[in-house]
């Protein structure tokens, strides 16, 4: 039964400037719908906040009335914490805007914002900030977990680049955190997901990426071995300009790629260099891409860097089926090669895929205390993902997803990035993913959020008084 009723949802909006949706009106199941269909989830009601004092109003009732309460921006959330059975959703998917400054080289990003609008509205002054590989990410979730993307061995984490946050708090204070102000909150947001208070808005230093080189090598699936033995000695030794993911995958059934390999199982790298790229240096930085074996496909272009943040968004559409966990590696051991190796052989679906995602270069020159993220001596973060448009595919993939996870977690570090723990994954993965900060975070929630109303999440409990 649902904990709000139509008299409680009636005086919600009048309190409103946005919309308040509940399982009565015409909008509630393209507002319950997120990237990951796996989940289907029926909150009681979904307050979308245009504003700072819808924030506060929501979460004011919340509190008074005991509601369940989940945080909702870009709804890309894989276990989709991002909604609630029978409770409220504070939606900031209204709050999507962009303001660049381009005197100061900074963006203010809208709570409810997507990575796809951040990449646009920077672009124009051939500015990024490093972040996702998919631009339909929003940039709360994604930036509140760390966050990680294509410019990350040349510019950091996404956190590295993150000025301030503006910040509703549990009690329904309004702050701005930054080095300067609550520097506390200020550490724990810059990786300790959303444990802490509502993000109304972030503001990101912006680094110079406009045109970047792109590239993809694809090798059959039986040369995984000899792949990732060449990758994992290559890329850490590469220049920071140059980044490349590893992947096991099915070749998708178009450009750029031929005809003949659509289907075939493969392992590949995409790449992204953000040096000089004229006169065919990228080309020349990649020659190398035979060592390991001849490749079945390598394709190389100049690129908008949107253009590549977008590059996956057919392929990845929202509304598909989806389960993935998540680990950090400092190492890919030939134990993990074998690993590996089964798994490329045995993808279940056309998308099902895995990747590494390179953490090294500029995010290594962080402190390892500077921030939440507690991994900063990991070279790669690793997901696992079973994905199928089809839900009678959803056991399968998560199968594969948790056999795949599972032979391998003992070749990892033990913790992962917060975005990728899957649902029903044990409460110590959480704690095993903060290390030895999580005792901080944990005293920082008792400051800011004593009563644990932000705990749909990866959560964080405060610490006893």
């Amino acid at each position: 039964m649902n904990t709000i009723d139509e008299r409680a949802a009636s005086t919600l909006r009048e309190a409103l400037r946005g919309p308040v949706i509940t399982p009565q009106d015409p909008g509630y199941d393209e507002a319950r719908s997120i990237y990951n269909a796996m989940i289907d989830r029926r909150p009681a009601a979904f307050a979308q906040c245009v504003d700072v004092a819808d924030v506060r109003e929501t979460i004011s009732f919340a509190r008074d009335t005991g509601a369940e309460l989940a945080v909702r921006g870009g709804g890309h959330s894989g276990p989709g914490l991002c909604l609630v059975d029978d409770g409220l959703v504070l939606d900031l998917s209204p709050m999507r805007w962009v303001r660049v400054d381009p005197e100061t080289d900074t963006a203010q990003v809208g709570g409810g914002s997507w990575l796809g609008d951040l990449d646009h509205a920077a672009h124009t002054f051939g500015r990024a900030v490093p972040a996702g590989i998919i631009s339909t990410t929003g940039v709360g979730g994604l930036t509140l977990g760390g966050g990680h993307g294509h410019l990350t061995r040349r510019y950091g984490l996404t956190i590295d680049s993150l000025q301030s946050a503006d910040v509703v708090l549990a009690d329904g204070s309004y702050v701005t955190a930054s080095a300067q102000s609550h520097p506390d909150l200020f550490w724990a947001l810059r990786g300790g997901g959303g444990n802490f208070g509502v993000v109304t808005s972030f503001t990101f230093r912006l680094h110079p990426a406009s045109t970047v080189g792109v590239a993809v090598t694809v090798w059959p699936a039986e040369h995984t071995p000899e792949v990732l033995r060449w990758y994992r000695e290559f890329l850490p030794a590469a220049p920071d300009e140059l980044s490349g993911f590893f992947a096991v995958l099915v070749v998708p059934p178009g450009p750029p790629f031929p005809e003949p390999i659509h289907g075939q199982k493969m392992c590949g790298v995409v790449w992204c260099y953000t040096g000089d790229i004229a006169d065919g240096h990228l080309e020349e930085v990649l020659s190398v891409v035979n060592e390991p074996a001849p490749p079945a496909f390598h394709f190389t272009t100049p690129m908008p860097y949107p253009a590549l943040q977008t590059m996956f968004d057919g392929l990845m559409p929202r509304g598909l089926q989806w389960y993935w966990r998540g680990d950090f590696f400092d190492t890919i051991s030939d134990a993990a090669i074998e690993v590996h190796h089964k798994y490329a052989e045995n993808i279940p679906t056309a998308l099902s895929t895995m990747h590494l995602y390179p953490v090294d270069g500029a995010a290594h020159r962080a402190g390892a205390d500077d921030t939440a993220w507690a991994y900063r001596d990991a070279v790669w973060s690793g997901v696992f993902a079973g994905i199928d448009p089809d839900p009678a595919n959803a056991g399968l993939i998560r199968q594969w997803c948790v056999d795949y996870w599972t032979d391998l977690h003992p070749h990892s570090m033990g913790g992962a990035y917060v975005n990728y723990i899957g649902q029903g994954e044990r409460l110590d993965r959480v704690r095993a993913t903060y290390r030895g900060h999580y005792d901080r975070l944990a005293s920082v929630k008792r400051a800011y959020d004593p009563d644990n109303l932000f705990h749909a999440n990866q959560n964080i409990a405060p610490s006893p008084d």
